[in-house]
């Protein structure tokens, strides 16, 4: 007989929820066959943010699956006696769309610049033949144009929503969107501009000393002020009592 799918414990980094898991891409998969429901990916700048940004806040609690994207929340889980690897987003949703492709599943794809949208979908095309692509719409679209877009993409049904709209939006876009909703709807951020070849990743190794948020800013220092939160976060979990 097989096993049961257990539901991964629930931690708290400074308030905010997180899955205690080391298999996100199983849960997400077992969330996919018990109904769906929408997926955070959470870092120390997320978790600052939703402390002062109630709608963001809302959508984290009210998410199915909010699992440990950066090394801070991990620090800080590994501080209440939680042992996880650090589970970065673009990973988890990448593996989901090849597990999209080799299972039939209908993706929708949400976000980006209309030339990296544009880019994305011939590349996945290209490395994903068997990808039922249901749905796919850029990020700049005219507010008057939004209900619409959701009505055709919620009339689609699809069973994986990859939504690149930038922290908060995308997270509370996913959350107010009319239910019942099934599959899988989770943020990804920047994914879609590295998928696209518009952007690069931070290099493997700095990946692994946690320091990819360093690339970003030497990248983009336009993001120095967001990096304030990466300290702040810090200090605030070293003050926390346990």
């Amino acid at each position: 007989m097989a096993a049961l799918a257990t539901t991964p414990v629930r931690a708290r980094v400074l308030g905010i929820p997180v899955n205690v898991s080391n298999d996100v891409f199983r849960d997400a998969v077992d969330l996919h066959a018990a109904g769906g429901g929408q997926i955070v990916t959470l870092n120390a700048e997320m978790t600052m943010a939703a402390r002062a940004d109630p709608a963001l806040g809302a959508a984290i609690e009210a998410a199915r699956m909010v699992i440990p994207d950066g090394a801070g929340v991990v620090w800080a889980l590994g501080r209440q006696s939680h042992r996880v690897r650090r589970a970065p987003g673009i990973e988890l949703a990448r593996r989901l769309l090849d597990h999209a492709a080799a299972s039939g599943w209908r993706v929708a794809l949400v976000g980006a610049s209309p030339a990296v949208m544009d880019q994305l979908r011939d590349r996945l095309v290209h490395d994903l033949p068997g990808l039922k692509l249901v749905f796919s719409v850029h990020g700049y679209q005219s507010a008057d144009a939004w209900p619409g877009l959701e009505g055709q993409l919620l009339q689609c049904r699809p069973d994986l929503v990859l939504v690149a709209l930038g922290v908060p939006r995308q997270e509370t876009w996913i959350q107010a969107l009319p239910g019942p909703r099934s599959g899988l709807w989770m943020g990804v951020g920047g994914s879609f501009d590295i998928w696209a070849g518009t952007k690069k990743r931070a290099p493997a190794w700095m990946g692994a000393l946690h320091i990819e948020w360093l690339y970003r800013l030497i990248k983009e220092p336009s993001r120095w002020r967001r990096m304030l939160s990466l300290p702040a976060f810090a200090w605030a979990v070293l003050r926390e009592r346990r």
